[in-house]
């Protein structure tokens, strides 16, 4: 754990704290990361939207900027850069979890945020997530581009669940200019974001 720490830059004086937030519910029934998650997932949305406030953004700014630093894609990234998915204790057996590289993160600042307190949690996500970051609409810009070059609107199929059991993986096939490319994600919407992009970035290199 110490690695860890290290790439957090944050020293536990409750390991088991950090332990927990990195214990998949699948390892242990009571002893996991749950509503660690729950809460993390609370407070990174509090700090955000402090510092898009302290930016003297109104409520539309908010929540546009709030949308694109702090999703799923977001926080997997700074997941795995923290080193966070490698670091997950999984349940034995085959592990297809999505979810849980994201969760990962909310745990963790919840973590911070009960062994240091507010100012420590605060300092530990102000350093970590990138808020410059901007989400596009992929979906859209698909669209546009096809319209631009008079080709064919996309064409979505519905989303296929190809998950089992709790897990989810949804599967959305876009049909653009004649070839096919599959988008997946932990529901619907996502999966069509994620197909829609991939046909952007493969047709029109953005």
């Amino acid at each position: 754990m110490n690695d860890i720490q290290s790439a957090l830059g944050y020293a536990f004086k409750d390991g088991e704290l950090l332990r927990r937030a990195l214990t998949l519910k699948g390892v242990d029934e009571r002893f996991n990361n749950e509503s660690l998650e729950c809460l993390g997932d609370s407070l990174i949305g509090f700090v955000a939207a402090c510092k898009f406030y302290a930016d003297g953004l109104d409520e539309g700014g908010i929540t546009a900027r709030k949308k694109a630093v702090v999703n799923d894609r977001a926080l997997t990234e700074v997941s795995r850069s923290l080193g966070l998915d490698k670091a997950l204790i999984k349940p034995k057996g085959a592990f297809n979890n999505k979810k849980a590289v994201p969760s990962a993160y909310e745990a963790v600042a919840a973590a911070i945020y009960l062994d240091g307190g507010m100012e420590q949690a605060q300092a530990f996500i102000l350093r970590t997530l990138d808020f410059s970051r901007e989400e596009r609409d992929y979906i859209a810009l698909l669209q546009e581009a096809l319209q631009a070059i008079r080709q064919p609107l996309p064409a979505y199929s519905h989303g296929l669940d190809e998950g089992e059991g709790g897990q989810h993986d949804f599967v959305v096939t876009v049909q653009a200019e004649g070839l096919t490319f599959i988008g997946r994600g932990g529901n619907t919407a996502a999966a069509k974001r994620d197909a829609a992009e991939r046909a952007y970035r493969a047709l029109f290199g953005g």
